[in-house]
C-alpha cells in the first residue's frame, strides 16, 4: 500500500490534481543555461554485495515506486510535494538511478520520496528537485556501471499495467530503472481516474517483460493509434536520442 494517504492540508481529494498532472504530461523543452538548475527524480536502488536481487524485481521495484510517488496525496493539492512535481513536469523529465546499500541505503530512507519492495528487491523514489541541491546522502551514491543477473520473460500471457523493454536498446540496470519508471507514470494516461485511483490503492502493481521484435513492431503501432504509451529517450545517457526505450500498455484481465 502507498505511504500517508491521508488528505492534505483540508483538499478533499488530493489525488485529482496527482492524476491530472500525468494525464496532462507532454514534456518539457529547452533545459536551463546553468546544469545545476536541471530538475531530475532520483532513484535509488538497493544492490547489496553479497546478495543482489534479481533484475526483473528491481526494475519491478523502481516502476511501482515511481507511479507510488507521482500519485501519492502529498504531490496534490497543497501538499509539502505537489510544487517539486509540478516544477519537474513542467521541465525535461529526467530521472537519476543510483545504487546503495547498507548504511548508505538506510540514510536513503531519510530523504523525502517512497521505498518499494518487490520480491527479494527494493527500491526508492525521491522528491525531483534541481540537481544542483541534490542531499549528500544521494550525491555521493555511484550512479553508473551497475547491472544484474536475471533474465526477463517474454511471455504475452499477461493483465494490467505492462512494461515492454525494447529487445534492440542494451541497457545497464540503473538506466532501465529510470525508463521503466517513465513508463509507468506515462501508464497513467490510459487510465480513467478511478481506474489509475484503484491502481494505486493496490501499490501499483505491474510486470516488466522483455519484448520480441514482432511483438515490439506491434506495440509501436499500438502507441501510434494511443492504444500503449512508448518512452522516448533523451539521449543523455547510454543509448541514441529519440530511442523508443518502454512501451507501457494496460490490459483488462
Amino acid at each position: 500500500m502507498p505511504e500517508n494517504l491521508a488528505i492534505i492540508g483540508g483538499v478533499d481529494d488530493p489525488f485529482d490534481d496527482a492524476f491530472r498532472r500525468l494525464q496532462t504530461y507532454v514534456g518539457g523543452g529547452a533545459d536551463p543555461a546553468d546544469p545545476a538548475d536541471v530538475l531530475a527524480m532520483q532513484m535509488v536502488l538497493r544492490i547489496e554485495k553479497t546478495e543482489p536481487p534479481a533484475r526483473a524485481d528491481v526494475l519491478i521495484a523502481a516502476a511501482r515506486a515511481v507511479a507510488l510517488l507521482c500519485l501519492d496525496d502529498r504531490c496534490g493539492g497543497d501538499g509539502p510535494w505537489a510544487t517539486p512535481m509540478d516544477d519537474w513536469c513542467a521541465a525535461r523529465i529526467r530521472k537519476i538511478a543510483r545504487r546503495a546499500r547498507g548504511a548508505q541505503w538506510a540514510a536513503a530512507q531519510e530523504v523525502w520520496g517512497l521505498t518499494v519492495t518487490e520480491g527479494g528487491a527494493q527500491a526508492r523514489a525521491l522528491v525531483p528537485g534541481r540537481v544542483g541541491d541534490v542531499d549528500r546522502r544521494i550525491s555521493r551514491l555511484q550512479i553508473g556501471g551497475t547491472d544484474l543477473p536475471g533474465e526477463l520473460s517474454s511471455d504475452p500471457d499477461h493483465a494490467g499495467v505492462v512494461l515492454w523493454l525494447n529487445p534492440g536498446v542494451t541497457m545497464t540496470v540503473g538506466k532501465a530503472a529510470a525508463q521503466v519508471g517513465h513508463a509507468a507514470m506515462l501508464a497513467v494516461k490510459l487510465m480513467e481516474p478511478e481506474q489509475a485511483r484503484s491502481w494505486r490503492s493496490a501499490g501499483c502493481p505491474l510486470t516488466v517483460r522483455a519484448a520480441t521484435p514482432q511483438s515490439f513492431a506491434a506495440l509501436l503501432d499500438a502507441d501510434a493509434r494511443g492504444d500503449a504509451v512508448a518512452v522516448r529517450d533523451a539521449g543523455f545517457t547510454e543509448i541514441a536520442p529519440g530511442s523508443v526505450t518502454v512501451i507501457a500498455e494496460v490490459i483488462d484481465s
